[in-house]
């Protein structure tokens, strides 16, 4: 079998669902170790603080979201879309951007900005193309928030590295994800709950459509003045909020494997509640309480439901949490706790908190790629090439 052949490369959930894995096993632990002192810092002209963003969002984050939206696209057009070789190499520019970020610090400054932007410049352009060239086929309409999402990565992923406007890149790189769930757990979280209780849920579009536009405001939210910006964050989470009552959450949580998606939706409202009373008020709190929000409450609750419900489905699997998989999510929430929680109750303990939820979270995604990479491996179950 040819190495382009090989189940790996037959669509993009496959490769970067596995290149995801890996990095929520090392990346965590290793910013521990670095913050902790007990590991030398990356050899980047970036702090280290740039570096474990940049890391979380563009090289984990990034690997989830780009494997989602490879998949989601082809089949929102109804093409065959990227695989094989344009696969393989999109990979290999996603590795060797890692690379460049941890030990480029003295490659030569074309070479390491190649190595630095080439994944997400390639796949943003792959994508944006998709979208674009089969746009009249596309079956949802509001796509047209990723034709403008996309190509602002690319200048999240700028600021952010740029030291003078880190916090700008912080903003705007949450902001944009924050959208792109927000799209995602519209069309998704609706019907799981149709599946797993046979529910209508509210599907207001003119409230949908508000939400998305707010949304989409906040990614520029570091060009608002503040007292702007807090209240666009407050009217955001308000309507999430009277959304969230007609979602029927007394059910969902009845389970976990939809009830932390539920619970990611929460914390979205929760992160935005934060941030808004941070524009009106100096409120104190321990360890960047808005990020974290967002990338272990939001980003670490939904996303694991979401691989492994992709993974089995889509190999030709019944979606089925087993005991291992419900473990995971319970893991999540037990991180979310440890990072969130546990600093502001006994703040004297941070470095301690940082440690437990790295090994935390670092266990739960061990777990995830035993129970999932070999899935990714393999040709679909069913017999269907893709």
């Amino acid at each position: 079998m040819r190495l382009t052949s090989h189940p790996l490369w037959l669509v993009g959930f496959r490769p970067f669902f596995t290149l995801a894995c890996l990095a929520g096993v090392i990346l965590p632990p290793v910013w521990a170790l670095i913050f902790g002192g007990q590991l030398a810092a990356p050899d980047t002209p970036f702090s280290t603080i740039q570096w474990h963003a940049h890391e979380m969002f563009f090289g984990f984050g990034w690997a989830v979201l780009g494997g989602f939206l490879l998949t989601a696209t082809k089949n929102w057009v109804e093409i065959r879309g990227y695989h094989g070789l344009a696969l393989l190499l999109l990979a290999a520019a996603w590795i060797v951007e890692r690379l460049a970020m941890s030990f480029g610090g003295h490659w030569p400054r074309p070479l390491f900005l190649l190595a630095g932007n080439l994944f997400l410049g390639s796949i943003v352009v792959m994508l944006l193309w998709t979208l674009t060239r089969y746009r009249q086929r596309d079956s949802y309409r509001d796509n047209v928030f990723f034709l403008v999402m996309l190509p602002a990565f690319i200048v999240a992923k700028t600021l952010l590295l740029a030291g003078s406007d880190f916090t700008a890149g912080i903003t705007m790189s949450i902001g944009l994800f924050r959208l792109a769930f927000l799209v995602m757990l519209e069309r998704t979280l609706t019907q799981f709950m149709k599946a797993a209780f046979q529910v209508q849920i509210l599907r207001q579009p003119s409230l949908d459509m508000a939400i998305k536009l707010l949304g989409l405001t906040l990614v520029v939210e570091f060009l608002l003045p503040p007292p702007l910006a807090a209240a666009i964050a407050l009217t955001l989470a308000a309507l999430l909020g009277i959304r969230f009552v007609f979602w029927k959450p007394q059910l969902a949580l009845r389970r976990i494997d939809i009830g932390i998606m539920t619970i990611g939706y929460l914390m979205i409202v929760l992160q935005l509640l934060v941030d808004a009373f941070g524009h009106l008020a100096n409120l104190v709190w321990v360890g960047s309480v808005s990020v974290h929000l967002f990338t272990v409450g939001v980003m670490g609750c939904v996303i694991p439901a979401m691989m492994i419900r992709i993974a089995n489905g889509h190999t030709g699997r019944k979606v089925v949490f087993t005991g291992a998989d419900r473990l995971v999510l319970y893991l999540m929430l037990a991180t979310l706790f440890f990072r969130i929680g546990l600093p502001q109750l006994f703040p004297a303990g941070y470095l301690g908190w940082i440690y437990l939820s790295a090994g935390a979270w670092a266990l739960a995604w061990g777990i995830l790629a035993w129970r999932i990479i070999p899935l990714l491996l393999q040709p679909r179950i069913d017999g269907r090439e893709h």
